[in-house]
């Protein structure tokens, strides 16, 4: 066995720069496990300015000096804020509130639906076991609204928190995009001068995180609205609430799509029940992911992702139980990293880039 580990160390650890990267690899996911809960304004904050990173490099190709882009979309991304906080938020909190107050009724309503199944299908059903369903349901209903009390009581400190990121993240994603060669610089220059191994990664994965973290926006964007304006002229209530469910739903891959299909036919059948409008709207629904899946998704992503969807599963389960949502948001590019790093990891005996590299240049 000491023997076996020996030689694996040897086989995968005898460089030095391999060495180095998982380090930094080890040291970058304990400072996120650890410390992720006090650095969540500055790792937000890290995020936000990759994103808006893509579009200051746009302005500059065409002759803006970087200050003025950085200053142009740093005011575009306040004022994009601005709205999603004052706009946005408040119309889905508003629907949320009145679908909470609708639930008495709503119960009733299914109550009702389900006491009439056991003399439709007397030999599947007894009214027994609608009784006993019913309550499940009215115990759950009651759980979560003490959940819902107790998460205002304890909204204070919570909404405090909410106020000072809401200072912190935008001074320090102004910051990130108007010094990120100063930050660049500081960084590189506590790493080894010859570090090919990591440059090679890091291309690698600065194409595809870019290329995903800024598509997945978008995709949220233009998924979100127009399932809110398909539901709004369908006359589907909850609208907002609704299509702002679909459009978070995107960043789960596979999952997100099928959870979000639930309540979207529950609010239909609630509003419509078994009818003609009922079976439009979900007709209307699966154009949407059908469209998203096969148009927008290969248009937004130009670099696919070479995953097995399993893989993705499994990304999607272990960084997001780590890292909650970002570990889901990011779980594709993380997978991707992951998928990188085996692929250049140097090993001892095999033909790697440090070896083609000494071969160039004695040549």
């Amino acid at each position: 066995m000491i023997q076996f580990l020996s030689n694996w160390y040897r086989r995968y650890f005898s460089d030095p720069q391999a060495v180095l990267l998982a380090v930094l690899l080890i040291v970058g996911f304990a400072i996120i496990i650890f410390m992720g809960h006090m650095l969540a304004p500055v790792l937000a904050a890290i995020v936000i300015a990759y994103l808006l990173e893509g579009i200051v490099q746009q302005l500059t190709r065409v002759h803006i000096p970087r200050m003025a882009a950085v200053t142009l979309v740093f005011f575009l991304f306040m004022a994009f804020m601005l709205i999603i906080i004052l706009g946005l938020l408040p119309m889905v909190s508003r629907q949320l509130t009145e679908l909470v107050q609708q639930m008495p009724a709503i119960l009733n309503d299914t109550q009702q639906w389900l006491l009439r199944l056991p003399d439709k299908y007397p030999q599947l059903l007894t009214e027994d076991q609608i009784w006993d369903f019913v309550q499940v349901i009215r115990s759950g209903i009651a759980e979560l609204g003490q959940t819902v009390v107790s998460l205002s009581l304890a909204s204070i400190p919570r909404l405090i928190t909410l106020l000072v990121y809401l200072v912190l993240v935008p001074v320090l994603v102004f910051f990130f995009l108007k010094d990120k060669k100063q930050i660049l610089g500081w960084f590189t220059s506590i790493l080894p001068k010859e570090r090919p191994l990591l440059e090679q990664v890091w291309q690698e994965m600065d194409a595809q995180i870019g290329n995903y973290v800024r598509g997945k926006f978008y995709e949220i964007l233009i998924v979100g609205g127009v399932t809110f304006t398909v539901f709004s002229l369908m006359g589907l209530k909850y609208a907002v609430l609704l299509s702002a469910l679909v459009g978070l739903s995107v960043i789960i891959p596979y999952i997100g799509a099928t959870v979000a299909t639930i309540p979207v036919a529950i609010a239909a059948y609630i509003q419509w029940g078994w009818s003609a409008d009922f079976g439009w709207i979900i007709f209307a629904y699966g154009i949407i992911q059908a469209l998203d899946g096969n148009l927008l998704v290969p248009l937004l992503f130009s670099e696919a992702v070479n995953l097995h969807p399993v893989a993705i599963i499994l990304a999607v389960l272990v960084f997001g139980g780590i890292w909650g949502f970002w570990g889901v948001f990011f779980a594709i590019p993380l997978a991707t990293l992951v998928n990188a790093l085996l692929s250049a990891w140097p090993r001892k005996g095999t033909t790697g880039i440090f070896e083609g590299a000494e071969e160039n240049q004695a040549s």
